[in-house]
């Protein structure tokens, strides 16, 4: 998810794969692949900037996972909670 803004100040998460297209006139508007529109106040050049980032983190996090290297990172109030589960290293597959 990348985060926005909208006119008003109110931030919000987007799922970048969902956008169809974004453009400026003057104001930047997301169209999602369902018709739905946003007006954010972040440029064209900055939402594109957000997506490669977004899109760049997934692909660095897998590369991680793949070479075994990736730990999950726990917060202290979760730590012997048995509703986390730790995702496998190739080696315990």
């Amino acid at each position: 998810m990348i985060r926005v803004t909208r006119l008003n100040g109110d931030e919000f998460a987007l799922n970048p794969d969902l956008i169809e297209k974004v453009e400026g006139h003057p104001d930047t508007v997301a169209f999602l692949v369902d018709g739905t529109k946003y007006v954010v106040r972040e440029s064209v050049a900055e939402v594109l900037q957000e997506i490669r980032e977004y899109r760049a983190g997934i692909l660095a996090l897998s590369y991680e996972m793949d070479r075994g290297a990736y730990r999950p990172h726990v917060p202290e109030q979760q730590v012997g909670d048995s509703s986390v589960v730790p995702f496998p290293t190739r080696e315990e597959r």
